[in-house]
């Protein structure tokens, strides 16, 4: 996080040209428009891990070397350039291909968890992504729960009618989802979510390799998870 803000300051940092009289003479860099407002957003990224969304804007002008008013040239508002950061910090990284993965049938679910939470923990687990999304929720910015949203829409619910599938139950069409399976399924994304809190937040060491620990998670959960669902769907056995 650091080394990429140094290098977000060295590249729009104002330049020395000697003048003719020999001395110097600071010149700021112009940049294309857009090369200008993704550096912005780059740097905003870095700022707001390190600082919180509360992080002054002047601040951030400062680590970038541009005035105050040139942020907003670009952003009407800290809203506006915080809704940037949203989509460059967590919607970049979301992979639309995560649900079909969840739902090829030709592959037993276990599988289909452990490849999913492998590929979902490579691009949440990081500093920027983890610090944000903290800051964010404890602040009550309307990012996390859209993302959460998106989780349970995109993900979780899906993921409840796949476990229905391999255990024979109803369809979610012919008995929707109830709440108990739904938090069933929070459970297991918490446990891999914890993992990058552990390291990311608390600057904690998980104990074994990590792709161990997950698939050891989702076996967990599938061990214990049928019970829940046949329970929530009225059936026994």
């Amino acid at each position: 996080m650091t080394n990429r803000s140094q290098m977000t300051r060295r590249a729009t940092r104002p330049t020395m040209k000697q003048s003719p009289d020999g001395s110097a003479k600071r010149t700021r860099q112009h940049l294309p428009a857009a090369e200008r407002e993704r550096q912005i957003v780059e740097a905003a990224a870095d700022f707001f891990a390190e600082h919180g969304l509360e992080g002054q804007t002047r601040e951030l002008a400062k680590t970038l070397g541009i005035t105050h008013s040139a942020i907003f040239r670009y952003f009407p508002s800290k809203e506006a350039l915080i809704e940037r950061v949203y989509d460059h910090v967590f919607l970049s990284r979301w992979d639309p291909d995560w649900r079909g993965l969840l739902s090829d049938r030709s592959q037993p679910l276990e599988q289909r968890l452990i490849r999913f939470y492998h590929a979902y923990a490579e691009r949440i687990f990081d500093a920027q992504w983890m610090r944000i999304f903290m800051f964010a929720g404890l602040k009550g910015y309307p990012m996390t729960n859209r993302y959460v949203s998106l989780i349970r829409t995109q993900l979780i619910r899906p993921a409840c009618g796949e476990l229905r599938a391999e255990l024979g139950l109803p369809t979610l069409a012919s008995l929707p989802i109830t709440a108990r399976e739904e938090e069933a399924f929070w459970a297991l994304h918490g446990m891999v979510f914890y993992l990058g809190i552990r390291k990311f937040i608390y600057g904690m060491r998980t104990q074994g390799d990590q792709s161990q620990i997950i698939a050891d998670d989702v076996r967990a959960f599938l061990a214990g998870a049928p019970f829940i669902l046949r329970a929530a769907c009225g059936t026994s056995g």
